[in-house]
């Protein structure tokens, strides 16, 4: 297992090397302490380095996300909100990265004050250009969307980060679209600033790096990253930025719950930060998988199920796949005839509504869109069924294994179209046991602000226990399946079911 950490608004110091102004990189130098290029474990977790997925361009980390919602569907736990507070190239990054490094959990997130930057109008433009402007005062940062996002994020929702451009002193047009945390890690000059921002964090941390390597850092950063000359920079410092760190924020340090002195090498401190969040993590955990499998016993089927009628055709289709003699090429067959009246049936549930005319009263779609999720790996054999009567429809994709030592579902992998919010949404999976997994995939889509009542989960097979799970958690989702088996064997298979179908 690994952390599988989303860095958002990142703004790292660069290593001493990365520095280049003629005669004038040794002396500054000197100023910072040696720099390690080893890579240190927290001494309390000395766990090896566990194997890693690497492609040509990214890096695909092992862990996923436990469930984060109880029985019922809704939030059991929000996410550990650490806030981090120093001065400007104290080491906050290098701190927040130490931690995570350490912590060695599923799905951290990485939250830079910097991303939340107000655009700057013509007139304040101009001064940033001419190093006239105070980046450093509480009025330069858009603190209600800084707070209203954070507050999404802990609450498990997804959030779009703005991307602050530092050459044009604006915010990009694509923003980062961030969904799902453990752990969140919130670094910023001022973050200690905001009432509301404290009252989010469960912790309080303030890296207190002496001023002179904060400045050289600030050097380094701003003209090897930002493009600034060091005339210009230092005129800044000097005009804003000491200024403001003696009167905003080194008094906040008295709100911090740990003061870690020397940033990113005091590996005491972190190490203490580590095992109190780990112990809070443990605090929160939940088995949602035994909780289902002892739940809803003897309860009627609920209304919002819906089965294919049983036909000839479709009593027949299901005798070849349960057939455990059908040969691959015979399964793979039937079973698509079978995927394709299901979501044919699934379908006929959408809104509709009445063209006018005058030569024939027909029905028409009345809604925004479809968009059809596949849960991976078996879902991916229903796109081709969806994709054959729903032209130019869009795919998204989740992955959901089991953890073998927990059992209980993890998230791995999500990959959703923009804007689903506003779309109806076929849900595939080809069979429903426990249901654990399909309450994990519609509670993702309900994290993306998609209606409940717009979302339709559509399996082949389920067993009556995933049925009653899904609709007790989410009464307002349609269930569509070809049939439901009765019972579960020891290892939680749908019995007589229909073999590893994937």
């Amino acid at each position: 297992k690994h952390s599988c950490i989303q860095l958002v608004g990142h703004t790292d110091c660069p290593s001493p090397n990365a520095f280049h102004c003629g005669s004038g990189e040794d002396s500054l130098d000197r100023l910072l302490p040696a720099v390690s290029t080893s890579r240190r474990k927290s001494s309390t977790l000395g766990k090896t380095e566990p194997p890693l997925l690497r492609t040509g361009t990214r890096t695909i980390y092992t862990a996923g996300r436990p469930p984060w919602y109880n029985e019922h569907g809704a939030q059991f736990k929000e996410a550990f909100v650490i806030g981090l507070c120093g001065g400007s190239a104290s080491g906050k990054t290098t701190v927040a990265n130490k931690i995570i490094e350490a912590l060695d959990v599923p799905w951290v997130v990485l939250l830079s004050m910097d991303s939340f930057y107000k655009v700057l109008s013509p007139e304040e433009q101009a001064l940033a250009a001419h190093n006239d402007y105070n980046f450093d005062h509480p009025g330069a940062f858009d603190f209600e969307l800084l707070v209203t996002t954070l507050q999404k994020l802990k609450q498990g929702k997804s959030v779009k980060i703005p991307v602050y451009d530092f050459t044009t002193h604006g915010r990009q047009k694509n923003w980062k679209n961030v969904y799902g945390a453990s752990v969140i890690i919130f670094e910023g000059i001022l973050s200690f600033a905001d009432k509301e921002l404290l009252q989010l964090m469960d912790m309080k941390i303030f890296v207190d790096t002496d001023s002179d390597i904060r400045l050289v850092r600030r050097l380094r950063r701003d003209i090897t990253e930002r493009g600034r000359d060091i005339e210009g920079v230092i005129k800044q410092y000097n005009k804003f930025v000491k200024p403001a760190f003696e009167q905003y924020i080194e008094p906040t340090m008295r709100l911090a719950d740990i003061v870690v002195p020397r940033g990113g090498g005091n590996m005491v401190a972190i190490d203490l930060i580590v095992q109190h969040v780990h112990s809070q993590l443990e605090e929160r955990e939940i088995s949602v998988r035994a909780l289902l499998a002892t739940a809803h016993q003897s309860q009627p089927l609920p209304q919002t199920l819906s089965v294919l009628e049983s036909t000839p055709q479709v009593r027949g289709l299901h005798t070849i796949i349960r057939n455990k003699d059908t040969s691959r090429d015979e399964f793979i067959f039937y079973s698509k005839r079978l995927m394709r009246l299901l979501i044919e049936h699934a379908l006929s549930f959408l809104p509709s509504k009445t063209p006018q005319g005058q030569e024939y009263e027909g029905r028409r779609f009345r809604g925004k869109g479809i968009t059809g999720v596949s849960v991976l790996r078996a879902g991916e054999t229903m796109e081709p069924a969806l994709r054959a009567v729903c032209k130019d429809v869009r795919i998204g994709k989740i992955l959901i294994q089991t953890n073998l030592d927990s059992g209980e579902p993890e998230l791995h992998y999500l990959r959703l179209p923009r804007d689903i919010s506003e779309d109806h949404v076929i849900l595939m999976d080809s069979t429903v046991s426990t249901g654990a997994a399909a309450m994990m995939a519609v509670r993702v889509l309900l994290d993306h602000d998609v209606q409940e009542d717009k979302v339709f989960l559509v399996s082949l097979l389920m067993a009556e226990l995933g049925v009653h799970t899904v609709a007790y958690a989410f009464p307002r989702v349609k269930i569509i399946t070809t049939a439901v088996d009765k019972s579960l064997d020891d290892l939680l298979h749908v019995i007589p079911g229909i073999g590893e179908f994937s």
